[in-house]
């Protein structure tokens, strides 16, 4: 048994959580002792599993906040995970056998160096390649991008950031990727790490979507379920999510096909009243539906005295076309994923790094249908035809209208074979046992290396601590 600490920097409600939260309950599954340590951990924008008990989390607040009128975001990260990491080692904290960190990578020489602890690194995406927006593989267009939403003052800003998450990361003892996608551009965007990541592809709780759970009485359930044939997307509420190609293809199927125009949209995912980006993405979808296409909506979101608080809106309670459920319930995710009345799942991000939710729609036997670059290129089998699990196509409205015109007139048969197919890759490859599995390993081979022993990591890591602390002087 390994005493493995999780250290994930903000706690809420996405895929790179729903992966922390699953990886912790496989490896728990498999016999051993799992904390997980965050910055930030909201009780009412968090999943179930981090609450009702099953993980043990620790909530190290820390006295930064997370931007200063919008900006400094990362800088402030930085200095949010020193504090965490400085909890972990200070006098009497418990002693783990290794630890497992995402996302920010500023912890690693540190825990080296003073905790004398190995560590394994997963990324999910290089967050310098994430800095100006949604990533553009095409070196040239990403750089035009940059030149056009950067400064020089921004990239004067970014260029310590950048340098430190590389050199910070080349220290990790095990380095894993999300996916080909992530390790292809992971390798070419930090030249200095000679490594290449190991793959190991988020899984999924299958078992929890093959058991049928009687919410018949819930009513955060009641409130999105409808005969009416269904469409879903399932992302956070961010503008690189891209969820108005999924409102764009939508409202073009139902002006152009008759028979669909009973067809309805829910548009789910984690909201944060916190983040600008959210409130922002969520209003100007609102404003897609109901300015430029004239559809009705309806904004709701679970149940609970402390949920978000939704301002007056022009809504339609009753069978809106287009429904908005912010901070969805596991058991709302899990019924609209199961529900017959599923027609299709919209997974809307281009050059996603992963994308969990491709794989829970097709676990589910829902079809898929998602941007043709990243992450789901590797989830998903569009050719050919009769191997088929979804649809990969490019970012375009009327390329996706067109896709959805297939996925409404799937026949029984053809949709019955398709559903099979895509339960049996599902399984295959994304269960949540074959990522326990891949990441115990990862965190064995970290273990059989030994303690840290390397004067030079202990150098490195002061010296980072030192710039973290001027860093901290400057701006507390």
């Amino acid at each position: 048994m390994l005493k493995i600490a999780f250290i994930h920097p903000d706690l809420g409600i996405g895929g790179a959580e729903r992966l922390v939260v699953d990886a912790a309950l496989g490896l728990q599954n498999l016999g051993h002792q799992v904390d997980i340590y965050t910055s930030h951990h909201d009780p009412n924008h968090c999943f179930e599993e981090t609450k009702d008990g099953r993980l043990k989390v620790y909530n190290i607040v820390p006295p930064f906040p997370r931007a200063i009128n919008g900006k400094f975001h990362i800088l402030l990260a930085h200095l949010r995970q020193l504090h965490l990491t400085a909890s972990l080692l200070s006098p009497g904290a418990p002693k783990y056998d290794v630890f497992f960190v995402d996302q920010l990578s500023t912890c690693i020489p540190l825990l080296r160096a003073i905790g004398r602890t190995r560590v394994v690194f997963y990324c999910h995406f290089p967050d310098k390649l994430l800095a100006n927006g949604e990533f553009i593989e095409d070196p040239i267009s990403r750089a035009q991008r940059n030149m056009l939403k950067g400064g020089l003052l921004k990239r004067i800003y970014r260029y310590p950031m950048d340098w430190l998450e590389e050199i910070t990361t080349r220290q990790a003892d095990v380095i894993l990727a999300n996916s080909n996608f992530t390790g292809r551009v992971f390798k070419d965007n930090f030249p200095s790490i000679r490594r290449t990541p190991e793959v190991v592809y988020p899984g999924i709780n299958i078992v929890a979507y093959e058991t049928t759970q009687d919410s018949s009485n819930d009513p955060d359930v009641a409130a999105i379920l409808s005969d009416r044939p269904t469409l879903i997307s399932l992302n956070r509420f961010e503008k690189k999510k891209n969820v108005a190609l999924a409102v764009e293809a939508f409202a073009r199927i139902r002006a152009q096909e008759p028979n669909s125009a009973n067809l309805r949209l829910v548009l789910g995912g984690g909201y944060d009243p916190r983040l600008e980006d959210n409130m922002l993405t969520l209003y100007s979808l609102i404003d897609l539906v109901s300015k430029k296409h004239t559809l009705s909506y309806n904004v709701i979101t679970p149940f609970s005295p402390k949920a978000v608080k939704i301002p007056p809106l022009n809504t339609t309670p009753e069978n809106p076309a287009v429904l908005f459920v912010l901070n969805f319930t596991t058991a709302q995710r899990t019924a609209l994923l199961m529900s017959p009345s599923t027609i299709g799942l919209l997974y809307t991000p281009a050059n996603e790094h992963f994308g969990i939710v491709p794989v829970e729609g097709m676990i589910c036997g829902v079809p898929v249908l998602a941007c043709d670059s990243g992450g789901p290129v590797e989830s998903i089998v569009d050719e050919p035809a009769e191997k088929r699990t979804g649809w990969l196509r490019a970012p375009n409205p009327e390329i996706w209208t067109e896709a959805l015109r297939q996925i409404v007139d799937l026949g029984e048969e053809e949709r019955s074979k398709m559903r099979e197919r895509a339960k049996k890759r599902a399984r295959e490859m994304f269960g949540m046992e074959a990522m326990a599995s891949g990441i115990e390993n990862a965190l064995k081979k970290a273990v059989d290396m030994g303690k840290v022993q390397s004067r030079f990591t202990f150098w490195l890591g002061v010296l980072v601590a030192i710039m973290c602390l001027l860093f901290a002087l400057r701006w507390a």
